[in-house]
Parts: structure tokens; C-alpha cells; sequence
């Protein structure tokens, strides 16, 4: 989808930059602001007040949205922590890819 939305924004490199470094990152000023809050979310979030929201309802982000930021982190962390403490073998770099062009091109919903 974000290919179509903005051309030049695609592949393994437009990802890389961007766990790189978020702030040289193509991505948007509004993308860059709920980033921001969802690396809150990740490593600060029993410190998370109303003050937070605050930039991201600057830029746009209605409360359904920060919503469900909020559960798509709190998903895959778990995820993650259930794999890592299970001993579910984690998914090769190549299928890692080929769900990643999967969802690029068909979002999070399956029809």
C-alpha cells in the first residue's frame, strides 16, 4: 500500500532506514509523531500519561487510532515473548519477506 501511496517508499531499504533511524527516515512528520509514541509504548509505557497524546492528536491522530497503535504493539509484543518463551522456532528471513510483500500489498485484513 505504501508503494501506491507514495512511490519510492518500498523494500527491505525503505525498512532499514527507518529502524535505523527514525528521524532521517522518509516517512512523514504525523508518521514520525506516532512512532515516537509507539517507541513509548514499547519501552516506557507504565509512564504513558494523557500529556502523550497531545502530539498525536496535533498531527491528526483521533483516539481510535492511538487505539489501536496502542494494540498493534501490545500484540506483537506478546507475540514475541510467547515465541521467545515457548521455543516456537521464529520465522525464517525469507518468510519474514515474503509476509512483509504479503501484507504491503494486501494490509492486515484478510477478505
Amino acid at each position: 500500500m505504501l508503494e501506491q501511496e507514495r512511490p519510492g517508499l518500498q523494500g527491505e531499504a525503505f525498512v532499514e532506514s527507518l529502524i535505523r533511524d527514525l528521524e532521517t527516515s522518509q516517512l512523514d512528520a504525523r508518521e514520525k509523531e506516532l512512532f515516537r509514541f509507539v517507541d513509548k509504548v514499547n519501552h516506557q509505557s507504565p509512564h504513558i500519561t494523557a500529556a502523550d497524546m497531545a502530539p498525536l492528536h496535533a498531527v491528526g491522530y483521533d483516539d481510535e487510532a492511538i487505539y489501536y497503535a496502542i494494540t498493534v504493539c501490545a500484540l506483537f509484543n506478546f507475540y514475541n515473548r510467547w515465541i521467545d518463551a515457548s521455543g516456537v522456532h521464529a520465522l525464517s528471513d525469507e518468510a519474514h519477506r515474503m509476509g512483509g510483500k504479503r501484507s504491503a500489498g494486501m494490509g492486515y485484513v484478510r477478505k
